[in-house]
């Protein structure tokens, strides 16, 4: 079966920086439902399109194609005592602004202060999505109604 709208694609990758560095690696099988239903990177969707079980893509991607242009005003720095007491370097904190979650990378404390980077690791950088198609099904009208794979490598509920 190949790859179109509405079909279950399971597949392995590896995602690499620019400087073919290896980022990532789903050895065992990932899952997302076809079709622009924002489970995989647009242009990584693309390129799969009309493949089958066995077929490999190699997808470079610039920074608003992956994971955003780097947000300069996404860094702050907030007092440490406002802060949990586990905050750490390396640590994550999430708020909400406007309905929206927005998590923040602690990357330093010094001082009695904490920088706050709500940038993705990965913004602003180009990296290469390699994948392997392991399957495609047709999607169930449940997982097309609730836009996600269900099941096996995909979603629960």
């Amino acid at each position: 079966m190949n790859v179109f709208r509405n079909t279950v694609v399971s597949l392995t990758f590896r995602l690499f920086d620019d400087r073919n560095g290896l980022i990532e690696e789903a050895v065992e099988p990932i899952a997302y439902l076809h079709g622009g239903y924002s489970g995989i990177f647009p242009l990584v969707e693309k390129a799969l399109s009309d493949k089958q079980a066995g077929d490999s893509v190699s997808v470079t991607l610039e920074p608003a194609d992956a994971f955003g242009d780097y947000d300069a005003s996404l860094v702050r720095m907030e007092p440490v005592d406002t802060l949990p007491d586990d905050v750490a370097v390396g640590g994550y904190l999430v708020s909400e602004k406007d309905g929206e979650e927005i998590v923040w990378r602690v990357t330093d404390i010094a001082e009695g202060k904490a920088v706050l980077d709500g940038n993705h690791e990965l913004a602003g950088q180009r990296v290469r999505f390699d994948a392997t198609v392991v399957e495609v099904r047709p999607a169930t009208q449940e997982e097309i109604a609730h836009g996600h794979v269900h099941g096996a490598h995909g979603h629960h509920h």
